[in-house]
């Protein structure tokens, strides 16, 4: 009997201990964790850790041909990602706007340096110096002379695209270049580790030692084998790939890999354009972290999302295939966030956008708010506000913390979290509606019981955002946070809501011959439409069909571009045409924005009607302008009509879609002027129109199709 007691005793006494060991063990790993890695639109990555937090410090993308905010985003358990806008000093001769393709290193005096592509003044590479990872920063050169300058090692070399490599010497080597297969192939130089400030010793490597080349070079060494990554084929569509090529020596020369390109487009292109890539070491483990294109695809590669997976060694000098995943790597990191509740419950929202053109048909769902899924979002059905969701828990539980991801992290969002414990009665969790602070994620707190949790989004900082949300994580306790960093509030906005008004109508049924000095505009903005040179009316002698004649001329619009117009916002242009002859370029019909403010594409809009890869929209690069799919026939009428919802872009010829593209804008008013028959910098248009309408929303297909018939040019009119 006393032996059972003492058997009983040690039973209870050893359960008692290992659950407490339980209690007290790592967490368990997150088994959710997918690709992509970051909720939002990053390019050109490259990843660090520093002590146990990791970084990635990446070019933000999605405006102005990739030129957001300097963030950076860190993480202790490579799940859970917080974004950070950093300090950075602009030069003395210009606003420094583009931030592209970062690199950092920490040196063995303590300190960390930035370095980061800009083209503002001649493409150049500036360098940063701070106590920490994430800034304030402070110039290394206080004359904004550049660490790599523009035209080195040669004579036009474009220096972007730098990462620095710290060899077994310390010895610290640079690599840089960008569309090098047009600029004689990728530079090789020696950072002078004295200053952290200059080069030496700089030269080309010869193009057939990286074959296929375009920007983005990376150096990687294996035991006594140094790999030169790089990126080739083109970085706006499905050609883009990682490559590689190895050495004895960090100068090279370089043998090309065994089975290039290792990194590519999966054939279904659920994995479209991956490249631009750094490499983390991890218990002797690799792994590549790069950009791929987001589905739906936004035009011309505008908006790539960062992802990882596994980097595997033949060889010291041979890498095998990268298989590239939407499952990203489980096995990484354990995290000790509690369970989030919002996964997968119940959710609903108010509208839900239908994304539908020539190429899409998708639906951007309410749950894919609550999915964990950075390659999904919900996205509101238009651009008005409010928006809300509303997620279902399932049962009262205690909540204490939430996460809301917005589409865009460095613009702020203002809303409201409401909770209920019964779907009918709410009360306030957080009134962020006079917010004019931007993060991702953007955190809540407050201790209290709910079923029913209502994000409720009010308005956005930029024009034409729309209420949209990657990611919303709901938790029952507080935990720790990596850093605690905040971003400063921003002085600008909030946006400037759609009037839903016919902005600018010029009609030939309102002019006479004897008063083209002063037709008013009988849109809701107003003035008066003023010539430039000769505009003239004539009666077209095969169709009877009065209309203005541009061929020597345009009109320009004095009065103030509206606020609606700026940034993403929505807009429809609809005009009937006749143009004799059709050329390769030039024909600009309708401008109401300033390619001066920025010359970045995607900040200017305009419609054209000429037969180039920007006939029918112009954004100032071809690889994100639209042209017509079926050019409009000469010498003969059409009613062409352009339209922007913030999301698709889409060109109708007589009534009929002919293009559309995924876009978004970051249009440039400030300056601008509404011209009809040319652009801002001439361009004139050099045929007859009889009207031209601009409203700050789109028509509907079937408004375009009533629109049509209404406006109808007809003899004698």
């Amino acid at each position: 009997m006393k032996g059972t007691k003492q058997f009983i005793k040690r039973f209870f006494l050893t359960a008692f201990v290992l659950f407490s060991l339980a209690q007290c063990a790592e967490p368990q790993l997150d088994q959710s964790f997918r690709n992509p890695i970051i909720p939002g639109y990053f390019a050109d990555p490259t990843i660090k850790k520093f002590g146990d937090i990791y970084y990635i410090y990446a070019t933000t993308d999605n405006e102005m041909l990739a030129s957001g905010a300097p963030t950076v985003w860190y993480s202790k358990d490579f799940k859970h990602w917080y974004n950070y806008t950093m300090e950075i000093p602009s030069l003395a001769s210009v606003n420094l706007r583009n931030f592209w393709a970062p690199d950092i290193i920490e040196h063995t005096d303590g300190k960390y340096y930035l370095y980061f592509g800009n083209c503002q003044a001649g493409c150049n590479i500036y360098g940063y110096v701070s106590d920490t990872p994430v800034g304030p920063w402070t110039k290394l050169n206080e004359d904004d002379t550049p660490v790599i300058p523009h035209s080195y090692p040669r004579e036009g070399f474009p220096s972007l695209d730098a990462q620095f490599f710290t060899d077994t010497d310390q010895k610290v080597y640079a690599y840089w270049g960008t569309w090098v297969h047009y600029n004689g192939g990728y530079a090789v130089g020696e950072l002078d580790t004295q200053t952290m400030k200059s080069m030496k010793n700089a030269q080309n490597i010869p193009l057939e030692q990286t074959p296929n080349p375009f920007e983005a070079p990376y150096m990687l060494k294996k035991n006594d084998t140094y790999l030169l990554m790089y990126s080739g084929g083109s970085c706006h569509d499905e050609t883009y790939n990682v490559r590689y090529s190895y050495s004895k020596s960090p100068m090279g020369p370089f043998t090309p890999g065994a089975n290039n390109a290792i990194l590519k487009s999966t054939e279904d292109h659920s994995v479209h354009g991956p490249g631009h890539h750094s490499v983390l070491e991890e218990n002797d483990d690799y792994y590549i972290v790069y950009h791929k294109h987001d589905y739906p695809m936004t035009r011309g590669g505008l908006s790539r999302q960062i992802c990882i997976d596994k980097l595997i060694f033949e060889n010291d000098s041979t890498l095998k295939a990268v298989v590239p995943s939407k499952d990203g790597i489980i096995d990484f990191a354990s995290t000790k966030v509690p369970k989030d509740l919002a996964l997968k419950a119940s959710i609903t929202a108010s509208s839900a956008y239908h994304l539908k053109s020539l190429e899409y048909d998708y639906t951007y769902q309410a749950y894919f708010a609550n999915d964990d899924n950075n390659a999904t979002m919900w996205k509101a059905a238009s651009a008005s506000f409010p928006q809300e969701l509303k997620i279902d828990l399932g049962k009262i539980q205690k909540v204490a913390r939430v996460f809301t991801q917005f589409e865009f992290a460095s613009y702020y969002y203002q809303y409201k979290i409401e909770y209920s414990t019964d779907g009918k009665h709410w009360e306030i969790y957080a009134d962020q509606s006079k917010n004019r602070t931007a993060g991702s994620p953007m955190i809540d707190d407050k201790a209290v019981e709910a079923r029913y949790l209502r994000l409720q989004i009010l308005n956005t900082e930029k024009t034409g955002l729309y209420a949209a949300v990657w990611n919303v994580a709901v938790y029952g306790s507080l935990f720790e946070l990596p850093l605690e960093l905040k971003n400063s509030p921003s002085l600008a906005g909030p946006a400037s809501p759609s009037t839903k008004n016919l902005l600018v109508n010029l009609d030939i049924k309102n002019s006479s011959k004897t008063n083209l000095n002063s037709i008013p505009n009988t849109g809701s903005m107003g003035g008066t439409f003023t010539k430039n040179n000769e505009v003239g009316i004539l009666t077209n002698a095969s169709d009877g069909i009065k209309a203005f004649d541009f061929s020597k001329g345009s009109f320009s619009l004095e009065q103030p571009v509206p606020k609606s117009l700026e940034w993403n916002g929505s807009y429809t242009v609809a005009t009937w045409v006749k143009n004799p002859e059709i050329g390769k370029q030039g024909e600009c019909l309708l401008s109401w924005c300033d390619r001066t403010e920025f010359y970045l594409a995607n900040s200017y809009n305009a419609l054209f009607y000429n037969s180039s890869n920007y006939g029918a929209a112009a954004h100032l690069d071809g690889h994100f302008d639209m042209k017509y799919n079926q050019l409009p026939t000469s010498n003969t009428w059409h009613h062409i009509v352009l339209t922007f919802d913030g999301v698709v872009e889409k060109v109708y010829v007589d009534g009929v879609l002919d293009n559309a593209q995924n876009m978004t804008l970051a249009s440039a008013i400030d300056k601008a002027k509404i011209s009809i028959g040319a652009s801002d910098v001439g361009e004139h248009y050099s045929g007859l129109m009889s009207s031209m309408r601009l409203y700050d929303y789109a028509l509907t297909a079937e408004e375009i199709t009533a629109l049509l018939k209404e406006t109808q040019p007809k003899k004698g009119n």
